[in-house]
C-alpha cells in the first residue's frame, strides 16, 4: 500500500485526559448548551448568531477576536445568543491548499495532526476559559468530533459533507445543536433527507465500538445559497426559499423545524461586504409573518478582526488565510444592527 506511516494518533480518551475540561468551564458550557437548545426548541425567543472566521488559523488572535465578541454578548444579552465560530478544518474544493488547523497547527509549517489535535482543543478551552463563550465547529472529519465533544456547544456539516452517511449517523449521537447545510449544487431535498436522517435511531460502528444512539432532536437546516452549472450563484435566503423549506419540514414531519441562514458563500454572492445586506434582507422576512420568525433561528456570519483576506500562511495578524470576512468594525455594527431588529 502507498502510505508512509508517520506517527500515531493518540485516541480521544488519552487527549481528554492529558487536558481536561475544568470543572466550572464544563458548567458554563451546560449553561450556554441550554442557551442555544432553547432557541432551537422555541422554548427562547432570543435568535442566534455563529460568528467568527472562516477558518481558525491562530490562537492568539481567535482569541482576541473572541473577546471582544464577549463584550459585545453582554450588550445584547436579552435579545442575542453569540457563538464564535472556530472553525479548525477547513474543506478543499479541490483537495489543494491550506486544510484546517487541526491538519496544519502553523501554517509556516508542515503538516501534523497531532500537535494539530492538541492545538484545536487547547484553543478551544482557552476561548471559554478566557471569553466565557463555547464555541462552534465544523465536522469536517467525524472521527475528530471526540477530542472536542466536551468543548462544543454548535456543530455544523458542510455543504460538501451533508450527504455522508458517516456525517448523518454520527451527529444523530449528539446532545447539543447541529446545522446541515444544503449541498453546493442547492438541492434542498439532500438537506431535508439529512435533516431527516440525524433526527432518526440508528446502529452504526463508532470510535472502534459498535454503538446505538436514539436521533439527535436539535438537527437543523442551514440555507447557505448554492452554485449553478454554470458556477453562478444563485441566493436561497428570500422569503420565498423559507416558506417553501418549512413546508418542506411539515411534509417530511421534522421535529423542532427550524433554519440558520448563512449570510456569506452564495448567498452573498462570495463578497463578505454583502454579508450585511443578506443578514438585513433576511431579518425582514422574520417580520413579515409569525410562521417564519419563528422558524428562522439565526444568523451565521463570517467575520474577524481585520476585513478582507489574505495567502496563506499570512502576514496579517487577524485577517483570514481562506474566505475573506467582515472587519471587527462592521461585525460590531452588523451585532448590534440585529439586536435591534429582532
Amino acid at each position: 500500500m502507498a502510505f508512509k506511516y508517520r506517527q500515531r494518533i493518540p485516541d480521544a480518551d488519552a487527549i481528554l485526559k492529558q487536558m481536561p475540561l475544568p470543572g466550572d468551564l464544563a458548567g458554563i458550557k451546560r449553561q450556554r448548551d441550554r442557551e442555544v437548545i432553547d432557541i432551537m426548541t422555541g422554548k427562547s425567543r432570543k435568535f442566534l448568531l455563529v460568528i467568527g472566521p472562516c477558518s481558525a488559523e491562530s490562537e492568539d488572535p481567535v482569541c482576541e477576536y473572541v473577546a471582544r465578541l464577549a463584550r459585545v454578548q453582554d450588550k445584547v444579552k436579552d435579545r442575542l445568543v453569540l457563538v464564535p465560530r472556530i472553525y479548525t478544518n477547513k474543506p478543499r474544493t479541490t483537495g489543494i491548499g491550506y486544510k484546517g488547523m487541526a491538519h496544519q497547527p502553523d501554517p509556516n509549517e508542515d503538516p501534523n495532526i497531532v500537535e494539530g489535535i492538541l492545538a484545536i482543543r487547547r484553543m478551544h478551552i482557552r476561548v471559554l476559559r478566557e471569553s466565557g463563550l463555547s464555541s462552534a465547529d465544523e465536522m469536517l472529519y467525524p472521527g475528530n468530533y471526540p477530542y472536542l465533544e466536551d468543548v462544543l456547544t454548535y456543530v455544523a456539516v458542510g455543504a460538501r459533507s451533508v450527504e455522508n452517511q458517516e456525517h448523518r449517523l454520527t451527529v444523530s449521537g449528539l446532545d447539543i445543536p447541529v446545522g446541515m447545510k444544503n449541498p453546493t449544487g442547492g438541492d434542498i431535498m439532500v438537506m431535508i433527507n439529512s435533516v431527516r436522517a440525524a433526527q432518526s435511531p440508528h446502529i452504526f460502528a463508532y470510535k472502534g465500538w459498535e454503538v446505538e444512539t436514539n436521533g439527535n432532536p436539535l438537527i437543523h437546516a442551514i440555507l447557505r445559497g448554492a452554485i449553478d452549472p454554470y458556477g453562478r450563484c444563485v441566493p436561497n435566503y428570500h422569503f420565498e426559499d423559507i416558506v417553501h423549506l418549512k413546508e418542506l419540514y411539515e411534509k417530511a414531519g421534522l421535529v423542532n423545524p427550524g433554519v440558520v441562514i448563512d449570510v456569506s458563500h452564495a448567498n452573498s454572492n462570495r463578497d463578505f461586504r454583502e454579508q450585511p445586506r443578506v443578514a438585513v434582507e433576511a431579518l425582514h422576512s422574520r417580520k413579515y409573518s409569525e410562521d417564519v420568525r419563528a422558524f428562522v433561528k439565526g444568523l451565521m456570519i463570517e467575520s474577524y478582526l481585520i476585513e478582507g483576506r489574505q495567502d496563506p500562511p499570512g502576514k496579517v495578524c487577524g485577517q483570514s488565510i481562506t474566505d475573506a470576512c467582515l472587519g471587527w468594525e462592521a461585525s460590531e455594527d452588523l451585532i448590534l444592527r440585529i439586536a435591534d431588529m429582532v
